[in-house]
């Protein structure tokens, strides 16, 4: 094949690629459009901007919004139905490779820690692209066993903000957020943010 045409192909392909992502993101952005309710980022919390009588700033106390998902059965789950409980919740779907990278990690965590603390693996389920059915036969080929839910009515993605996947949020005992991780998260971050919504660590300690 001539250079030149192995070159433009090559070009042709990664801008397919990028417009691809873009696409992707776009999706994501207009069908879960709300603004972020913590101002979060990966493993940090929001500060208030008013300092105490030390002069140290003070974390400020931000509450896990409540949403409504359907579990694999088709009964209505909200996440205020685990409150007293530390909570991981994670949205995803099966068309995000990043999503799907990260399951195994999530499949060893729940093994170890699923006593103690809830997981709710949030598929944003749009019922064209990612469905119910489609959902369920992914994780019965891969052999999955994962607490999943499905958004099917957007309200978690909404209620959180979500406009790119995944992202897993930390929700202590009380219903107060440790924090948000953005992107695929590392077995090692999952442990340790787990462990610290199950002992009621908070993040500056």
């Amino acid at each position: 094949m001539n250079k030149k045409i192995l070159y433009v192909i090559v070009i042709a392909l990664f801008v397919l690629l990028f417009v691809g992502a873009a696409i992707g993101y776009q999706f994501l952005s207009d069908r879960y459009q709300a603004p972020d309710p913590f101002g979060l980022e990966s493993g940090e919390q929001r500060e208030d901007e008013s300092s105490g009588e030390s002069g140290h700033q003070e974390t400020e106390v931000v509450m896990a919004p409540d949403f409504t998902v359907k579990d694999r059965e088709g009964n209505s789950v909200k996440l205020s139905d685990f409150r007293g409980q530390p909570v991981v919740i994670n949205f995803w779907a099966t068309w995000c490779g990043p999503c799907k990278s990260e399951l195994p990690a999530f499949e060893k965590i729940i093994a170890s820690y699923g006593e103690e603390v809830a997981f709710l693996m949030v598929n944003l389920t749009d019922g064209k692209d990612e469905t119910i059915e489609g959902v369920q036969e992914f994780l019965e080929k891969n052999k999955y066993e994962l607490p999943v839910y499905f958004d099917t009515e957007y309200s978690g993605a909404i209620a959180y903000g979500v406009s790119s996947i995944p992202m897993t949020v930390f929700v202590y005992a009380d219903g107060s957020v440790l924090g948000l991780y953005r992107g695929a998260i590392s077995e090692e971050a999952l442990k340790l943010y787990t462990e610290m919504i199950r002992d009621g660590i908070p993040l500056e300690d």
